[in-house]
């Protein structure tokens, strides 16, 4: 009885002493060699991309996470990715270089300075077409893309974006024009996510 006792408080003893240990750095898309060993209730490793134009400026942030998912955005000129994994130093490699995933067929409409009548094909996990407008003072903001299921399913926890839907088949995200820079509201959506 008294080995068994002994046994058992070892083995509490060696698990209850292993801490997810995790890259953390902000980047320019460089290596990250920077370890952090995970606070209590952190129990993942996320990888977080994010690109403005075609390679233009793109940063990487690496760090420990409580609960995260894989996902996917995709406004044309801006796009953002994210990896998360629970093993040590899991997020030693960048998600994929975002400029060069693969379409998978789905098209959506995205909006620049100008129009929302742009078209986009979206790649990887992006299987839903998103729009979402916030009102900015006398101004409205409209944002349009690509986007993963679980972009949609976190979108409940964004306040600052109102009428935010998501939609599953080609080009459903409608067209409209807009006049003001969606920029603003991309970068409510890019904290929230590089947050969580």
């Amino acid at each position: 009885m008294d080995l068994q006792i002994s046994v058992f408080l070892l083995f509490i003893l060696f698990t209850a002493g292993h801490s997810l240990k995790c890259y953390e750095c902000t980047s320019q898309m460089g290596s990250c060699v920077q370890q952090l060993t995970c606070p209590s209730g952190l129990s993942k490793c996320s990888t977080a991309v994010t690109q403005i134009g075609d390679i233009t400026s793109k940063v990487s942030v690496k760090n420990c996470a409580a609960a995260c998912q894989n996902w996917s955005m995709n406004f044309s000129v801006l796009k953002m990715s994210s990896f998360c994994c629970d093993t040590d130093l899991c997020n030693a490699k960048d998600v994929p270089d975002l400029s060069s995933n693969v379409p998978n067929g789905k098209k959506c409409f995205y909006c620049d300075e100008h129009s929302c009548l742009n078209i986009t094909s979206c790649s990887g996990t992006e299987d839903r077409c998103v729009k979402a407008t916030a009102a900015l003072g006398d101004q409205t903001l409209v944002v349009k893309g690509c986007v993963s299921k679980s972009v949609c399913d976190a979108t409940a926890l964004v306040p600052s974006v109102a009428n935010f839907s998501c939609c599953e088949g080609n080009l459903c995200n409608g067209a409209q024009s807009v006049t003001q820079s969606f920029l603003f509201l991309c970068c409510s959506l890019l904290s929230y996510f590089m947050m969580h």
